[in-house]
């Protein structure tokens, strides 16, 4: 970063990643932040999801609550900061305590802050002059020892009778806990009002039910149970009288409608104690044409015990000492139920009647619910104390991380500090990754707008898939490549990721965008491209003859298998065609000879050259390959902008913020290794620098010698004719 000179009033300024930026260096230039021109600010919004920041911060900067972070919000809360400051510099000191004596008192607001700030102290029974954020944040703790902290909500403990205390826990217990600032159960005005209109609606069932009680409880306090026990067997009577009404109707029914011998011979060989369900399916008695239903004997054994409970509270009560039911008799049950289910039906206020009939009755016989609503009433007069309180908190939290936005915000100079020692809020940890280190990496939000907006960026991205044992669920980050060759990287790939936290993601690359890396990467890509392209080539001719010689191979044992089977004569063999085999053979040597032509007009011509001048022939056919491609990376290397990731990201950016080649070469550490002298039993063989030194002159010899014949110098030596034999060809 280096300073620059510019006559813009009382700003300083700098030039960081090849642009000018604004130079905030002092209180001063924060409390004046409102008068910087906009258009000199390095981000005009940002998200604040995605970042390495603390998520209070951002909640207190985000005033709308819409999710980004804009200019006049972070406008407004400079100027709220430093107005509560005696001096604005402190706030380049970034730390999380604040000394009371630092509190602007001679402004009102300030002077708020001072007494609220007291008042947590004193509330957390401490005595001391400075305040911290690790105080202002622990709610409870603030208020665990008040009764009254301006959030409308009561607890048991803010009346001294016991009767309101007993009221309120009542609230609690049947409309459900609000939580108190104190971190106590409690209630408010809404739970209030919604229980006694509870109480009024349930009292008002249960007097309804009292006044008509001889109709609506025909078995008394029995009634609920009678109910129970008659909806318990009402489908199995009602069952029962059909088939005996069915066979009174035509006798030849009886038996299908019976329980059969061939329905018991089905589990006479299991455990019947077993077996109650298929017992339960029988009849519930046996039928016959009388449509009577035996009461002392004669039940299905399963139905037993439930026919027993019906007949104790509601057949003795009403037919006393039958000993059979009729269905004209069963009938008549329906009817004397019939008001009970109704009451029940219209039952309101369920929500009181855990407390109990008498319970309600007094509650809203007493109606305190006046003198609770003034109890809340109390504790919202208390609101603007304890909003000062969490404005202290606010105060801290600006006090520790406003400089530090501004630095992500107004002048992004975090991202440019040498050597990388304070990462911007958007850097969210590192990738290694084939033997380097990679320090720029960002989570990423949305993979669609990386995809149509990242390419722009000139960098090499790569995108991954990150999964951590210790956190739940799934992340996206995008790492940018800065130095080092791209051999190994490919989709697939696994990586490890580690967060600002130090914890370690597993990764896995799932898209790769292309673009150079370094010169050095450049100058050696159009040789990789071309050994690339002659390999994928020879691939490809292999495979097809490999897929040509199996296809016919296993046509020819298919057809000799067929005629074997068919008793048809073998096929004659094709004849050797001499014509196409010449065709092909000669359209080979052409091509060869063309190619060994082009081959053998550059090496005489290199040849013919001056001893001094061939290394610089050389040195200008591999700069006519390689030097396209490096002026070219060259290019894209000085240009490269992380602006269009960070706008995919939700950044509204102001200014390109170019990772030049300097910079980019802080960003991405390659592994460096001691080199070693020792022995390796398994080094491949014929790697060594000799035996390259010997594979080069050997090559270079052969391309002399076949200059030499065909130049007819080797044949005036008196080189032996056999030897020459071989060249023949080539020259």
């Amino acid at each position: 970063m280096k300073k620059v000179k510019l006559n813009q009033g009382p700003w300083k300024f700098i030039s960081a990643g090849g642009n000018v930026r604004v130079n905030l260096t002092s209180g001063k230039d924060i409390k004046n932040l409102s008068k910087l021109d906009q258009k000199m600010w390095s981000v005009l919004s940002m998200p604040t999801s995605g970042l390495e920041f603390d998520k209070d911060t951002l909640k207190y900067l985000d005033t709308d609550c819409d999710g980004k972070i804009r200019v006049q919000e972070v406008i407004a809360a400079t100027d709220w900061i430093t107005s509560v400051l005696k001096d604005p510099n402190y706030l380049l000191k970034q730390t999380d305590t604040l000394p009371l004596a630092e509190i602007n008192q001679e402004n009102e607001e300030g002077g708020r802050l001072y007494q609220s700030a007291q008042q947590i102290l004193k509330n957390m029974k401490l005595e001391q002059d400075s305040i911290s954020i690790a105080q202002t944040s622990d709610s409870i703790a603030i208020f665990a020892q008040t009764t009254f902290n301006g959030d409308g909500i009561i607890i048991p403990e803010s009346s001294n009778k016991k009767e309101i205390q007993e009221l309120i826990s009542s609230v609690i217990a049947t409309m459900g806990a609000v939580q108190d600032r104190s971190g106590k159960d409690g209630t408010d005005a809404d739970k209030i009002e919604a229980f006694y209109d509870a109480c009024a609606k349930y009292d008002a069932w249960q007097k309804a039910g009292e006044a008509d009680k001889a109709n609506i409880f025909p078995y008394g306090d029995s009634t609920a149970a009678a109910l129970d026990a008659y909806n318990a067997i009402k489908d199995k009577v009602e069952d029962y009288f059909m088939r005996c009404r069915l066979t009174a109707f035509n006798a030849d029914a009886q038996s299908p409608l019976d329980v059969s011998a061939e329905q018991f011979q089905a589990i006479t060989s299991k455990n019947l104690a077993e077996c109650g369900e298929d017992i339960a399916a029988y009849p519930l008695a046996r039928i016959s044409a009388t449509t009577e239903l035996p009461l002392d004997k004669g039940i299905n054994p399963a139905w037993t015990a439930a026919v027993e409970t019906f007949k104790s509270l509601v057949i003795d009560v009403d037919f006393p000492k039958t000993k059979t039911l009729t269905m004209e008799q069963w009938n008549t049950f329906a009817a004397k139920f019939a008001p009970y289910i109704a009451w029940t039906g219209a039952k309101d206020g369920a929500a009181v009647e855990s407390l109990g009939a008498e319970a309600v009755a007094k509650i809203v016989k007493a109606d305190k619910k006046g003198e609770l609503l003034a109890l809340v009433e109390k504790d919202k007069s208390f609101e603007a104390q304890a909003n000062a309180i969490n404005d202290v908190d606010k105060m801290l939290h600006y006090v520790r991380d406003i400089f530090a936005l501004l630095k992500n915000y107004v002048t992004f100079l975090d991202f440019y500090s040498p050597t990388q020692s304070t990462k911007s809020v958007f850097q969210a940890g590192t990738l290694y990754i084939d033997q380097r280190s990679c320090n720029l990496c960002l989570k990423v939000a949305d993979m669609g707008k990386q995809s149509a907006q990242a390419g722009a960026s000139g960098m090499y991205l790569i995108y991954c898939d990150c999964t951590c044992k210790s956190k739940p669920g799934t992340m996206s980050i995008v790492a940018v490549m800065t130095d080092g060759d791209i051999d190994n990287l490919a989709v697939g790939k696994n990586a490890i990721f580690y967060d600002r936290e130090g914890n370690d993601w597993d990764a896995v690359v799932t898209k790769i965008i292309d673009n150079p890396i370094s010169i050095r990467q450049a100058f050696w890509s159009p040789y990789r491209k071309f050994a690339k392209f002659i390999e994928d080539q020879v691939n490809k001719f292999a495979a097809e003859k490999d897929s040509k010689v199996t296809s016919d191979a296993t046509a020819s044992i298919s057809d000799a298998g067929t005629q074997a089977t068919s008793g048809e004569a073998a096929k004659p063999a094709q004849p050797f065609d001499i014509a196409k085999f010449c065709g092909i053979f000669a359209a080979i040597g052409l091509a060869i000879g063309a190619i060994g032509g082009i081959l053998l007009a550059c090496v005489e011509g290199f040849l013919s050259l001056a001893w001094w001048q061939m290394p610089l022939a050389i040195l200008a056919i591999m700069l006519l390959i390689s030097g396209p491609a490096m002026i070219m990376a060259w290019l894209k290397l000085r240009k490269r902008n992380l602006s269009p990731v960070l706008n995919a990201n939700g950044w509204a950016m102001n200014t390109a913020v170019v990772v030049n080649i300097p910079f980019g070469n802080t960003l991405t550490q390659l592994a460096k290794f001691p080199v070693y002298a020792g022995e390796d039993a398994f080094k491949p063989k014929h790697t060594g620098r000799w035996w390259k030194i010997t594979l080069t002159v050997l090559v270079v010899l052969a391309i002399i010698i076949v200059v030499l014949y065909s130049k007819g110098l080797l044949q005036e030596w008196g080189v032996p004719y056999h030897f020459l034999k071989p060249l023949k060809f080539w020259a």
